[in-house]
């Protein structure tokens, strides 16, 4: 078969000659006799389908200096097409094509195409095959700056506004669309008025290829968010949604859908309006399901921007748009791998839906206060938190939702968001408030949401005296973050709880900003919180371990003065009778004493924290807090609350109940017959060794029994005052050295053998006097009565030192004092514990009762510990179990260490909690101990 006869338009240069002599740069362009075409429509119909889809085609057009003559013929084109009568109000300004006209050399106007006579279709099909070419080169970044430095823009609006065939604007529109994808191009084509001509052609064209260029070219148009707006300024968005809304082919209908999403990012008033005159919002809703997965997450996308706008949620909600919103949400998180960047948008749209009565009533129903309380209690979605919790906000006056937000779990998690960090996310502007009292709305003060029944509860709590005194800038739908607040000095006598922070506002008038309570990140929890504890009981829901401490945490550890709103809250709910019982059974009062009185908080112990310094202000009110339960607990209802507690609440409630009342029991009646008639300090002594109910139980234990004991017996002093070294008693006389010497006084008539093979010179009558064994031993029928070396079996020297001294009359010459180890060395197995033992064996009770007050003096003295009290307690010995109970309860110990030693004791006592508990139980009664040990039933 014969190859093709190779044609003049195979040759590259060929094609670029005819191009440049049809833009006036050289000769040629005359008409080819042998065919219907001229030779430039030859050359531009090879450059199109030939060189320019080649490899490497559009780069050697280029570096042929190809789009010079390529644009110069686009300008002489422009401005031989007159302007179309149809042109309507949206073409660009008469200058636009006078300066593309006029960037054609006029010297070379007798070779331009318009200088020639020639019938509007074949000048048109110029155009095309031209601006063809141009919309593939400008596919390449080369090409697209090329173009611009050249001036290309200017001719393309041109041609857009003067030719208003279909094939004419959809290449305009893709060449354009092109370029727009340069930032800088971007900005020359906003400059140049092509964005009305382009929505002009949107509802002008018909076809629906132009109409997916025109559509591409607005999208790309939409690079920042100045454009975005000006975009929407200029009515791009209302073809858009009417085109969505007239139900087109469904590539269309894609373009579409990624036009939107572009120009809904960021989403203005502007924008949110027209999409909703359009009619955009039920098609949107209904193309979440459409079949392409890519369709349908940008539909998605879009309906979660346009939440950014308050204006347009209600009738998004009235089209389903809550639903959908968030049943996508809540596939997102039931997915294995969603990352948090794509629930981020549905977040943030759900919570905005909240600021609506209508829409939140929708989510509702739809399962949403579910979903919000999964995102709370999600850690992965920390960052969330602050704006769910101000989202919850808008329910606040919802009962069924809040009865259904507390069965959740909220106030716990409330509680704990008081003291979290702020999430990441950005704040909301005005346009985003609630839309549902707009006519409230005005460009100087805009109020936001339900502020108006908000404001008139806040007048009717007290919390403002009139309207004037809230800005609308408080409300709970605009949430405000506030500026670093800057500290009011208090007044003299003013402590600073009770000072509120001063905030900068925008916006907010001086007046208002005296009288409003700050509003921090912590304001919409505490809202909430303060909404629940003014329930009839909030007992249920407030008064837990875990709602306390966190508003516990939030008073002791804010950065500044603590929101006046928590501490009413505080108050509010120690003044509640029907929280009585409560702060009872949840050690709710033992946790006030112990965090705000005595500054040690659950994270305190048993290791202490650094923390600042117990302020004077957190212990004023923590006993104001007391005192208000001490008037609960002494009126009629509570001392019936706390009988019914102590004598018919399960164990657990019992123990709590009887650690509790020293706390709030100030009346002798009340707290003897409860606590001693009726058996609660033992009921609280024997719950010591069993399981803690609570982290701090045994601190609380330890502070209920020392306050126990300061009501029994106000004056009791410690059994060793720590203030007395050792080294400053004087010694008594010792009786037993004069007979160690060379020359004894008097001489010894016995010796004792120790298993160590010492003897020891001892009198015998001295001994036997001292002891009925010794007698017994020593003047008896025993053949030791006979012997002048006695042995002692199981007795080392250091044990036997203190025996032999007792024996010839020593008492508290120090003798005792030998055996006992120093403080931080165990006890038991030591030679003072075998001295105790041997004191016993031999019958020598006062030997025994030096020995243990050498034990206590050294262990329970100045040099000791509470690590030193369950050491000593272990030894088994009721004398010095009391004075172990003594140490720790005594009226000057530090909490912190009073309760390390009851820890001590209780780990020491084990099982078996008979010894601790009669030790403990006569110490809180102010009964001494006699030689057998205490001994008290009540």
């Amino acid at each position: 078969m014969a190859a093709a006869k190779p044609t003049l338009t195979d040759s590259l240069s060929f094609c670029l000659a005819q191009l440049t002599a049809a833009a006036g740069e050289g000769q040629g362009g005359e008409k080819d006799l042998a065919s219907n075409e001229t030779p430039l429509g030859r050359a531009l119909l090879a450059l199109r389908t030939r060189h320019i889809k080649a490899a490497g085609g559009i780069e050697r057009f280029r570096a042929r200096g190809g789009l010079r003559p390529l644009l110069a013929l686009l300008r002489r084109a422009a401005a031989a097409d007159p302007a179309p009568s149809e042109a309507g109000p949206g073409s660009a300004p008469s200058s636009v094509a006078s300066a593309a006209s006029g960037s054609a050399p006029s010297s070379d106007s007798t070779h331009s195409v318009g200088s020639t006579p020639s019938p509007p279709v074949r000048l048109r099909k110029t155009l095309d095959l031209a601006l063809s070419i141009l919309a593939n080169c400008c596919t390449e970044g080369a090409c697209r700056a090329e173009v611009r430095r050249l001036g290309g823009i200017l001719p393309l609006v041109t041609i857009l506004q003067c030719v208003k065939t279909d094939s004419i604007q959809n290449r305009t529109a893709r060449a354009l669309g092109n370029l727009a994808m340069e930032p800088e191009s971007c900005g020359d084509i906003h400059s140049a008025g092509a964005v009305p001509l382009l929505v002009e052609s949107l509802t002008a064209c018909q076809d629906s290829q132009c109409l997916q260029s025109v559509v591409r070219a607005l999208r790309n148009l939409a690079d920042s968010p100045q454009h975005r707006l000006a975009l929407a300024q200029q009515g791009a968005v209302r073809p858009l949604a009417e085109l969505l809304a007239a139900a087109p082919d469904p590539t269309l209908t894609s373009a579409l859908v990624r036009a939107l999403l572009e120009l809904s990012r960021g989403c203005s008033r502007a924008c949110a309006e027209q999409l909703s005159l359009g009619g955009g919002l039920g098609p949107l809703v209904s193309l979440t399901s459409h079949p392409k997965r890519a369709v349908r997450e940008a539909t998605i996308l879009i309906l979660a921007n346009l939440c950014a706008q308050g204006l347009v949620r209600p009738a998004l909600g009235n089209a389903g748009g809550v639903e959908v919103l968030l049943g996508e949400l809540r596939r997102r998180r039931s997915t294995n791998g969603a990352s948090s960047a794509s629930q981020q948008p549905l977040v943030r749209a759900v919570c905005l839906l909240c600021r609506e009565a209508i829409n939140r009533a929708r989510l509702r129903d739809a399962g949403g206060l579910e979903l919000l309380m999964g995102l709370l209690r999600d850690p992965r979605a920390s960052a969330w938190h602050p704006r769910v919790v101000a989202a919850l906000v808008g329910f606040l006056y919802d009962t069924g939702a809040l009865g259904r937000l507390q069965a959740l779990g909220l106030v716990p998690l409330l509680a704990g968001q008081l003291c979290g960090e702020a999430g990441d996310e950005e704040e909301e502007g005005t346009e985003a408030a609630s839309w549902d009292f707009p006519e409230e709305r005005t460009p100087e003060r805009p109020e936001a949401g339900s502020f108006r029944s908000l404001r008139s509860w806040l007048i009717s709590e007290g919390y403002a005296a009139g309207p004037g005194d809230i800005s609308p800038d408080w409300s709970p739908e605009r949430c405000p973050l506030p500026e670093p607040a800057e500290p009011v000095s208090p007044t003299p006598g003013q402590t600073s709880l009770q000072t509120p922070r001063t905030l900068r506002m925008q916006g907010r008038s001086p007046a208002a900003s005296a009288a409003e309570e700050p509003w921090g990140r912590e304001g919409p929890a505490l809202l909430l919180l303060s909404r629940f504890s003014q329930a009839p009981d909030p007992s249920g829901a407030l008064v837990t371990g875990p709602a306390l401490c966190g508003l516990l945490a939030y008073v002791t550890g804010a950065p500044g003065p603590p929101s006046p709103r928590a501490l009413r809250i505080l108050a509010r709910l120690t003044c509640n009778p029907a929280c009585l019982e409560a702060f009872v059974r949840s050690y709710g009062a033992a946790l006030l004493r112990a965090w705000l009185v005595l500054g040690v908080a659950p994270d305190d112990w048993p290791a202490p924290r650094a923390r600042p310094a117990l302020q004077s202000q957190h212990r004023e009110l923590g006993e104001m807090l007391l005192q208000n339960l001490t008037v609960q607990a002494e009126s009629p209802f509570g001392v019936g609350a706390l009988t019914h507690l102590l004598l018919s609440g399960s164990s657990e409630e019992r123990v709590a109940c009887a650690l509790t009342l020293p706390f709030i029991c100030r009346k002798p009646s009340l707290w003897r017959r409860l606590l001693l008639d009726q058996g609660g300090l033992r009921l609280l002594l024997t719950a010591l060794t069993r399981p803690a109910p609570h982290p701090l139980f045994l601190f609380f234990a330890a502070d209920s029994l020392s306050c126990l004991q300061g009501l029994v017996s106000p004056t009791v002093s410690p059994a060793f005052p720590p203030a007395i070294p050792l080294d400053l008693e004087p010694p008594s006389p010792c009786l037993y050295e004069p007979m160690l010497g060379p020359a004894p006084v008097p001489a010894p008539d016995l010796h004792f053998l120790l298993d160590s093979g010492l003897q020891l010179p001892a009198q015998r009558a001295a001994s036997a006097m001292a002891s009925p064994f010794f007698r017994a031993l020593l003047s008896g029928s025993f053949a030791e009565a006979q012997m002048n070396l006695v042995p002692l079996r199981g007795l080392s020297p250091s044990a036997a030192w203190p025996i032999l001294h007792h024996l010839h009359g020593c008492r508290g010459c120090g003798a005792a004092l030998g055996p006992v180890p120093p403080p931080g060395q165990p006890l038991l197995g030591s030679e003072a514990e075998e001295a105790l033992e041997a004191a016993g064996r031999f019958l020598l009770p006062g030997l025994e009762e030096e020995l243990e007050e050498a034990v206590g003096r050294i262990h329970l003295g100045p040099q000791g510990g509470p690590q030193s009290v369950g050491e000593v307690f272990r030894l088994g010995r009721p004398r010095l179990a009391a004075h172990c109970a003594r140490w720790t309860l005594g009226p000057g110990q530090c909490p912190r260490k009073r309760a390390l030693a009851l820890v001590g004791l209780v780990e020491a006592a084990g099982e078996e909690a008979g010894l601790l508990t009669e030790a403990l139980l006569a110490v809180v009664m102010g009964i001494e101990s006699n030689g057998k040990g205490p001994s008290l039933d009540c």
